[in-house]
């Protein structure tokens, strides 16, 4: 096994085939060979080492014909994060473009009955940063809440609240509008429990009736953003999350091929040669 190269989770991570957790159980359940022996997690391999999934090969030269992808994606409540479902709902996956090869990861999900902001990306490694609590990215959302607020719960709210898997609480809390038991809030959490925004309103006592996700790190939903509709994060801020979570950016490698003959031919006429003979034009 090589000492060298780059570890084999991380390369099919970053090729756009799925997240490290899952990749790491696709190792784990032999599906994926080096050199057509089964691949152990933590292996590192080479450039030149045949990587299968599932017997196909990994096509490793699409990830450094383009930069990464990153979409912005305003999900519609209704529309769940999953890929199959037995009951039939709408996914979200339906809705984003094709890729030629690898797959999108998703930045974090929303629940069913949550809307906004969504990322997706070709990127797997970029998405796991992103994603791990370690980096510590913001969440905003936007929610209405019903029932009593009043200052004592907001302040308990900002401090802590004992949820059944540990501690949380909102990192900010500001009031958006309405009024008396029917109240929009902004909250900001650096976390991505599953349901945690509703699962901490609850813990007060308050039920929330809309929740709409609308920044993700430096990324925010706008007012051209559609909802159900994609767009493409452009390279700027591509940049920017690479940057925010420590991750050096890929650099697409550009082929150099010799012209054709055609080609270089117009290009000797256009310099006043002949076709590639060196010799000046005449003439006639």
């Amino acid at each position: 096994m090589s000492q060298t190269g780059e570890r084999l989770q991380k390369l099919l991570a970053a090729a756009g085939l799925g997240s490290r957790r899952e990749i790491e159980g696709w190792i784990a359940a032999g599906r994926v060979t080096v050199n057509g022996k089964a691949a152990k997690l933590g292996q590192r391999v080479e450039s030149l080492e045949a990587v299968c999934i599932d017997g196909k090969p990994l096509r490793r030269s699409r990830a450094a014909e383009s930069l990464p992808r990153v979409i912005v994606y305003n999900k519609p409540e209704g529309e769940i994060c999953s890929r199959k479902d037995p009951e039939g709902r709408p996914s979200v996956f339906e809705q984003f473009p094709r890729l030629r090869d690898g797959r999108w990861v998703l930045v974090g999900r929303l629940d069913l009955n949550t809307a906004g902001l969504l990322l997706a990306t070709d990127h797997g490694e970029l998405a796991n940063r992103l994603m791990h609590p370690g980096y510590g990215i913001e969440r905003e959302y936007l929610v209405r809440v019903n029932g009593e607020v009043d200052e004592a719960r907001l302040a308990r709210l900002r401090k802590g609240v004992q949820l059944d898997d540990g501690m949380a609480a909102f990192d900010a809390i500001s009031v958006r509008g309405g009024s008396g038991r029917n109240c929009w809030f902004s909250v900001v959490l650096r976390e991505g429990r599953n349901r945690e925004v509703r699962r901490l309103w609850e813990a007060e006592g308050c039920t929330v009736s809309r929740l709409k996700r609308v920044r993700f790190g430096p990324v925010f939903l706008g007012p051209r953003d559609l909802r159900g509709a994609w767009r493409d994060l452009d390279e700027a801020g591509v940049r920017q999350l690479f940057a925010l979570v420590d991750l050096a950016m890929p650099v697409p490698e550009v082929e150099s091929k010799p012209a054709s003959a055609p080609a270089a031919r117009k290009r000797a006429l256009r310099a006043g040669t002949g076709a590639g003979t060196g010799r000046p034009r005449t003439r006639r």
